[in-house]
């Protein structure tokens, strides 16, 4: 965390979260005493660095609400998630000419480009569901938009940019009853950490999400699959760890989850994400979501009262974060002028260029908070809020 002299009131956490203690230590034990490759080694460190790296599988996967550590799978981030489910799903030939992926106004660019890259591929259709005149999830509409040719459907569960929680087992359970093997996945980047997630109760095929999000280090997550549809799909990279066995004739591809982890892992990073799982389950997921919607409440209410500020979406059914536009005031200037006042937020279009060419603005300022934010971080930033708009106008 921040050293205490310069520690700025910090509300960018959808951005990218501060670190606790417990995930900083998990990374200086590894590296200082568990160093070294896994799975194959013979030796002592190798084996407890496999024991600890398997550990942190099924870790992660008792914090997504599954007790098969062999459906997780370790990634970059919540990106290299959903590129990878896009790229196997047409390796597969699961996606071709003339179907049709659904994806949402809200979603961010990396639940966009991939299924945008796998349609030009495959010859597919991208459809977009709309927003409502509330800026939420129309679910008429994408009642109308789903069709026989309906092949995925990629939904965020809480949207970055908006901070509307969408009403995501609807959406899956009516894409099922569309068509029952209609691909579901799920974008969790802003959901995890902030809501309790089982992605059995959900119904999904796909989960993703990153870790830096959830207090863990940057280049870490999880992408979750149903093992059924797992199996059924081909490898996405290939090289060490993912073979069984390799000739120049054949190769025969490693069991799940390894078929999908090509080379040496983020050894260290994925035992420090579970380390930061763990501290989210230690605070108590419930905890931390009433928590965090005290301290939501408390900017949107505070930012809806001031003069010329549009709070966009509903005060209710929402994440841990609060965009808006102030009248007059470019949001780059506003940003900028609260970090001096020693307040960091996120401004700009946050990867959802369509969203914002939907709503007619170039952007917007971001105020996010986190399960460590308190009411003073939140007085502070509505009391620089007004004053840097003040100046501004």
């Amino acid at each position: 965390m921040f050293a205490a002299a310069d520690a700025p009131v910090y509300l960018d956490n959808a951005a990218t979260t501060q670190k606790p203690q417990a995930v900083l230590d998990a990374l200086h034990a590894y590296y200082t005493a568990q160093n070294a490759n896994i799975h194959r080694g013979a030796h002592r460190l190798s084996r407890l660095a496999t024991d600890l790296h398997e550990q942190a599988r099924a870790d992660a996967a008792a914090f997504l609400g599954t007790a098969s550590a062999d459906e997780v799978v370790f990634t970059s981030g919540c990106t290299a998630g959903i590129n990878l489910a896009a790229m196997v799903l047409g390796f597969a030939g699961l996606v071709g000419q003339g179907d049709e992926i659904i994806v949402t106004t809200d979603s961010h660019h990396s639940n966009i480009v991939p299924w945008q890259m796998l349609c030009g591929r495959t010859g597919a259709e991208l459809r977009v569901v709309p927003l409502t005149a509330e800026l939420t999830f129309d679910m008429a509409a994408y009642a109308a938009l789903l069709s026989p040719r309906t092949r995925v459907v990629a939904v965020p569960y809480i949207s970055n940019a908006l901070g509307a929680v969408n009403p995501v087992r609807e959406i899956i359970a009516a894409a099922k009853r569309n068509r029952a093997d209609c691909t579901v996945l799920v974008d969790g980047a802003q959901a995890a950490g902030h809501v309790a997630v089982d992605v059995a109760a959900l119904g999904c095929d796909f989960f993703a999400f990153s870790g830096h999000k959830v207090y863990a280090p940057t280049g870490t997550g999880v992408l979750w699959g149903r093992r059924a549809l797992l199996d059924s799909l081909p490898p996405w990279q290939g090289g060490g760890e993912m073979i069984e066995e390799v000739s120049f004739a054949k190769t025969t591809y490693n069991k799940l989850p390894f078929k999908y982890e090509a080379g040496t892992p983020n050894i260290a990073g994925n035992i420090a994400l579970a380390a930061a799982l763990r501290y989210v389950r230690e605070l108590g997921v419930d905890n931390i979501a009433a928590h965090e919607r005290a301290l939501t409440e408390r900017l949107y209410d505070g930012l809806a009262a001031m003069d010329g500020v549009r709070v966009l979406g509903p005060r209710g059914g929402r994440g841990a974060l609060v965009s808006i536009v102030a009248e007059g005031v470019h949001h780059y200037d506003l940003g900028m002028l609260l970090d001096q006042m020693n307040v960091a937020v996120r401004t700009g279009h946050h990867c959802c260029q369509p969203l914002m060419q939907s709503l007619g603005i170039t952007g917007t300022v971001r105020y996010s908070v986190a399960a460590y934010n308190n009411h003073a971080d939140v007085d502070a930033a509505l009391a620089a809020t007004e004053r840097a708009l003040r100046m501004l106008r």
